[in-house]
């Protein structure tokens, strides 16, 4: 166990699953104490508890619907009353709907931009002030390759992580004098149970699925690279590399994978 997170506090929202929990236990045994925030009371508990039994570090969990904004400020009141201000925020929170738009549930879209964009900008302009207040913190925000290269299908998610990365990288350059680190992290696909709700069907995880990434070695790297001032980590390489070629020739690039975009 290294010293750099030893009894830093860390909130992290989505923590119940895929690269949220597998977060929760590398910060743990990292001895972080954890603020963690989900909709499920029910799996907080367990994890907080087996969190604390097995690396005697603090974890608590505050139950949080992200869509809800106004209900997700009370939740970072609580957090602020409790334990005073956090050392860093990972917002992991996210959600997808793979939907053409003019078939799209208004619903799945208000969602998709609660979650992924507009939670995400309400817990960052809560801390950062205490941030910036104290000359340290470290904000990490979960995007996606999306945000490099749209798909059909996912217009509104690629919306929402485009926002993120630009969120991200006009916030930087507004805190780096104050000693605020801000990190996006840019992934493919991962290994978790993000597609049961994005596409139902399964098509697109059995598509992808030998490409997937894995949640614990994606939990493994942002918790290394806590507490630098690393700008982005985009994984895996190569789809970073395709993003790039990608930004030089659009149209070819949308010709030549058109069959493999329109996987979802």
């Amino acid at each position: 166990m290294s010293q750099k997170l030893n009894g830093k506090k860390i909130m992290v929202t989505g923590a119940t699953s895929g690269i949220g929990l597998y977060l929760a236990i590398h910060l743990a045994i990292e001895g972080a104490d954890l603020y963690l925030a989900a909709r499920s009371t029910k799996r907080l508990e367990h994890i907080c508890k087996t969190l604390k039994e097995s690396y005697g570090v603090t974890a608590e969990g505050y139950t949080a619907d992200l869509s809800r904004d106004e209900d997700w400020k009370q939740v970072l009141d609580q957090i602020h009353t409790d334990h005073g201000v956090m050392d860093a925020v990972i917002n992991n929170a996210g959600m997808a709907v793979f939907e053409n738009v003019e078939e799209a549930e208004w619903e799945g879209i208000e969602q998709m931009l609660q979650v992924n964009l507009t939670s995400l900008v309400r817990s960052t302009h809560y801390w950062l002030p205490h941030f910036v207040n104290k000359k340290s913190g470290h904000i990490v925000n979960i995007s996606s390759q999306a945000a490099k290269m749209a798909t059909p299908k996912s217009a509104v998610y690629s919306a929402t992580k485009h926002a993120v990365l630009g969120f991200s990288n006009a916030l930087r350059m507004e805190v780096e004098k104050d000693g605020v680190f801000v990190t996006v992290v840019n992934l493919g696909p991962v290994k978790t149970n993000f597609f049961r709700q994005a596409d139902p069907t399964g098509n697109y995880e059995k598509a992808v699925s030998s490409l997937m990434l894995d949640p614990n070695r994606v939990a493994r790297i942002i918790t290394k690279n806590l507490f630098t001032n690393r700008r982005e980590i985009n994984l895996p390489l190569w789809m970073e590399a395709g993003s790039k070629v990608y930004q030089l020739a659009p149209s070819v690039i949308e010709k030549l994978f058109e069959k493999q975009f329109a996987k979802k």
